[in-house]
Formats: structure tokens, sequence, C-alpha cells
């Protein structure tokens, strides 16, 4: 590195006085940084264009993001270096103390290389990119910035959340080359099973086969048949399997068609009933009553 500086130091016109020379090493960087902030986006889109898997695509944005800021720092300390160097500072000396000091700052500051260490691997292994619905360090949104040291999700209600990438122990992608929109439907325990799942069938069918929602769904719809036995309903499950993201959209369609379809065939969506069990003055023997509400 020490070299490297003054290879540049001597680079430079030996004429120019100091403020010059400052002047110019400060106009190179801006230079330099303009050039990363401008080049590597044109880069990305370049290599994104002709990827055909929305997967990588979605990879390279994030590492381009990571590299575009490493060599941002790389540019700013360099700078910084051949400043002192213009003032007649040693560098070698400060790049020894830089190793020391690193060495009791990484002690020191074990959570925030705890933190740049998993977001190399949250990088390397693909586990997030940029434009994912994930749910990580106990928060969930839409992943809008990784780096090596932390991450920024944007939740449905607008508020955005940073979270150190050391604390993220689990992450829950849920857009990761494909997803099923489970929907549960309750009905009646009047009601002929085999009719409602028949009717959610021509339902589903349906979906699938409306231009707006073909491409979104990719396989045929699934019933998995009667799931739980509640209160006051029968529960039968479904699902589609969808493109990432779509798995809110679908299941808010199929559960408004389901809706009118049910209305048209007189299939009961039930609500909670009680049975009440009370005595009555008038039964000299303590007898009992009932009334459903």
């Amino acid at each position: 590195m020490q070299q490297l500086i003054d290879r540049f130091l001597d680079w430079l016109p030996g004429n120019m006085d100091k403020p010059a020379r400052i002047l110019l090493i400060l106009f190179l960087a801006a230079i330099a940084l303009q050039a990363i902030h401008r080049i590597i986006p044109h880069l990305r889109e370049a290599v994104v264009a002709r990827q055909g898997n929305r997967e990588h695509g979605l990879r390279i944005r994030t590492l381009s993001r990571v590299v575009r800021y490493v060599l941002t720092v790389i540019v700013s300390v360099v700078t910084g270096l051949l400043i002192l160097g213009e003032f007649g500072i040693s560098v070698a000396p400060i790049l020894g103390a830089a190793g020391v000091v690193g060495i009791a700052v990484g002690f020191g500051a074990q959570s925030l290389v705890k933190d740049y260490f998993t977001g190399f691997f949250l990088l390397l292994e693909n586990q997030i990119r940029i434009g994912d619905v994930v749910e990580a360090g106990g928060k969930a949104g839409l992943v809008e910035e990784l780096t090596l040291r932390y991450l920024r999700l944007r939740d449905y209600s607008g508020n955005v959340h940073y979270i150190p990438n050391g604390n993220i122990s689990v992450v829950t992608n849920m857009s990761l080359e494909y997803a099923y929109a489970v929907i549960d439907v309750g009905v009646a325990y009047a009601e002929d099973i085999d009719r409602v799942m028949d009717v959610m069938g021509r339902v589903g069918q349906a979906l699938r086969q409306d231009p707006a929602f073909a491409a979104k769904i990719v396989e045929a719809f699934e019933i998995a048949g009667v799931d739980t036995l509640a209160d006051s309903a029968v529960v039968i499950r479904c699902r589609f399997r969808v493109m990432p993201l779509e798995q809110w959209n679908v299941r808010r369609e199929f559960l408004r068609r389901i809706k009118q379809a049910f209305d048209q065939e007189g299939i009961e969506i039930p609500f909670p009933h009680r049975k009440l069990i009370y005595s009555t003055p008038e039964n000299d023997q303590g007898g009992r009553e009932s009334q459903q509400t």
C-alpha cells in the first residue's frame, strides 16, 4: 500500500504546489466515485438483461450494491491516505497502527464483526436478494437494501426496519423460486362436503384460466380436503402454486370468487354459534329449555 501511494504521489506533476496537488487528488477521487455510481448500475442492468432467470437477476442486483459500497469505501480510504501523504505524514506507521487498532476493535466490537460475517454469508449463500419478501430478525417486509452490515426491510404499512445482520438467525424467504397461496375455507356442518369441494374446484379452475391470473398460477388448483372440524365450521384447505410475490393477490381473488359462488349455490359460510341451556321457573321439576344463538 505504501509503495502504491508513493508511486501515485511521484506521478503527480512536481511543479504543482501542495494545495493544487490536493485539489487534483480530490478531483480524481470524485471522478472515480462518479464512475463507480454510474458504470456499475449500467453494467448490472446489462448483465441482468441477459439472464433468463429472475432469481439470477435478483442476486446480481444485490451483489452489485455490495460491490459498489466496497469500491466506494476503498476509494475514500485511499484518497484520505494520499492527502495525508501530501502533508508529509508517513502512511506506513498509520497502516501498522491500524492493524493493531483493528485487532483491538475486533475484540471490543464483536457484534459489528458478527454483522459483517453474517452479511457475507447471506450474500454468498443467496439467502436474501433485493426485492424479496422475507421475515428476519423478528420483522417481515420487502427487502430494499442488503449490505454487509445490515438488512433494510419495508413492511406493508410502509415502516422501514433496519436489522443488523448479526441479529439474523433464521431467514424465511417468501419469494424464492415460487410460492403457495394457501386458503382455508369454512362451511357449515350441514353442508355436503363433496358438493362444496366441487364448487371450490370449479372456482379454482376458472381462476387459473382467467388471462389476468394465468401467468401468475403455475400449477393446477389443489384441494387437500377437510383440515379442521372447528367449533362452528368445517374447514377445507386448498392451495395454488404461484409465481413469487403473487400468493397474496391470488388468495384475495379466490376468496372473492368463492364468496360469490357460495352465495349463488346457497352454501352457508357459518358464523360463530353458541347454545345456551337454562332452567324455567314454570317447570316444577327443574326442567330445562335450550336456545341457540
